[in-house]
């Protein structure tokens, strides 16, 4: 059987989150609003308009070019690309072609086929500023038409052909993701689509020098639907090429319910787009003094972050990869582990609250991090309480299950329930002897060399005490009395 290697390229869309449209002054905040109510005449495609230059947009672009380590250009030129479609107002979409704005870039993911610290390196062809169509609703027989979105300004950003796996792509799309939301340039919502993607994959014989006939797949609302997408596609030409037939060069659509890649049109070339200089803007001029103002102001980026979480707070390569996949939960670990070191709380217990019960009570609620109810210096608190000997572990569990639905502090919590661990000697002292005196034979079994009985009589004195006595004292009791 024929040996194959896959090449695999994604082209991702963006939309920025800017204040009003690419070329004119609507409203940028379009999702759930009435159908044609963020509208003028230059997001129409009306006679006679003219665009205008959206510098915000701009400075966005030059944002997430620079955070995947592209060159800016000092000249980009806005260029008309020509096709017929009904979401498309004026016949021709204004974007750029041969001159964009950010070339030459690179973007690390963790190499699937290595350990999780080695990483594979995905070049960044171009990324470039262009405006959205509009939607088209089909109901029955009829089509409609909302121009909301139309004009709505989006970044495109193309990889090379350096994608090998289905995993590599859902891999580099997740981390393209993470960095639009640590910028704040985009929400990288897909199912609202602040962020669509067309990868393209083709198929060739191992060792094989030329590229296969690249196929574009359409309709992805999923990150997951990307990599389901592209390993049915990647079947269906190795079975073409296993017959001796060639693959065809088209457009196909993503039939998530049948979980099926479906033909929608023969793929068009960049010929067929009669690309021209947009007659109405001038060339975009980019001032290097702006370009490093803007590098200057930018956040630290998710891989900067992850690397310091290893050093400043000595947390382990995955702890720090789940830490810093979001800003959001990032800057709530850090204010929480800056509050616990201020009680006596290592970083490390800090991050497997978070990573543990916090992220453990967010997926069962459904909750994002931002609309949680617990603050980072409350759950430190807690911790600390923990670290002090106040509250048990497992009690403590259930006052953050608290924390969490109301957003008590821990102290109120624990003072309403009784649930302060007791640690006073002469109090579990008695408890203690109790509990031996109930328990005769196993005492003997005990002094007889049967020493894992110690770990039964812990129990018997926590459930006395109904888990609220400190476990380390009571251990250190019952060893003492066993011994006498």
């Amino acid at each position: 059987m024929t040996e194959y290697e896959v090449i695999i390229g994604v082209e991702a869309h963006a939309q920025l989150l800017t204040r009003s449209k690419m070329f004119c002054g609507c409203d940028a905040e379009v999702f759930g609003a009435e159908p044609n109510t963020h509208v003028c005449p230059v997001c129409l495609g009306l006679p006679g308009v003219l665009p205008v230059i959206n510098r915000r947009a701009v400075e966005q672009a030059v944002m997430v070019g620079l955070a995947l380590n592209c060159q800016i250009a000092e000249t980009a030129v806005f260029s008309r690309k020509n096709y017929f479609y009904p979401d498309l107002p004026k016949a021709y979409q204004i974007s750029m072609y041969d001159f964009p704005l950010c070339q030459h870039g690179w973007v690390e993911i963790d190499d699937p086929a290595e350990s999780k610290e080695e990483v594979k390196r995905i070049g960044i062809r171009r990324v470039h500023l262009e405006e959205d169509t509009a939607k088209l609703f089909h109901a029955g027989d009829h089509s409609l038409v909302d121009f909301n979105r139309s004009g709505l300004p989006l970044i495109e950003i193309v990889t090379e052909p350096d994608v090998r796996t289905p995993e590599e792509a859902r891999q580099f799309l997740t981390r393209l993701r993470m960095i639009l939301r640590y910028l704040g340039v985009s929400t990288g919502d897909m199912e609202k689509g602040a962020m669509r993607c067309e990868p393209n994959v083709s198929v060739r014989p191992a060792g094989s020098e030329g590229f296969g006939t690249k196929v574009e797949i359409k309709n992805l609302n999923s990150f997951r639907s990307v990599k389901v997408a592209l390993e049915y596609e990647i079947a269906r030409q190795r079975r073409v090429l296993d017959t001796g037939a060639r693959v065809r060069q088209v457009t196909m659509g993503w039939d998530e319910q049948r979980g099926q890649t479906v033909e929608q049109r023969v793929k068009e070339e960049s010929d067929d787009y009669r690309y021209f200089p947009e007659p109405d803007l001038p060339p975009l001029r980019v001032p290097r003094a702006w370009v490093d103002e803007i590098s200057a102001a930018l956040p630290e980026l998710p891989d900067a972050k992850r690397d310091r979480f290893i050093t400043e707070y000595g947390l382990s390569y995955a702890d720090s990869i789940v830490l810093t996949a979001g800003q959001d939960v990032a800057d709530f670990f850090e204010t929480a582990a800056a509050a616990g070191r201020e009680r006596g709380v290592a970083p490390q217990t800090t991050a497997n609250w978070v990573t543990g019960e916090l992220f453990r009570l967010l997926r069962a609620e459904n909750v994002e991090i931002a609309a949680v109810r617990v603050t980072p210096v409350a759950l430190a608190s807690l911790i600390a309480l923990v670290e002090q000997g106040t509250i048990t572990a497992n009690s403590a569990k259930a006052v953050f299950g608290e924390m969490f639905n109301t957003g008590r502090s821990p102290e109120e919590i624990i003072k309403d329930k009784g649930l302060a661990q007791i640690s006073d000697e002469d109090i579990l002292t008695q408890v203690v002897t109790d509990v031996l005196a109930a328990n005769p034979e196993q005492v003997a079994k005990y002094r007889d060399g049967k020493e894992t009985l110690l770990t039964w009589f812990v129990g018997q004195v926590m459930r006395a005490t109904r888990g609220k006595a400190n476990p380390h004292v009571v251990q250190a009791l019952l060893q003492a009395r066993l011994k006498e």
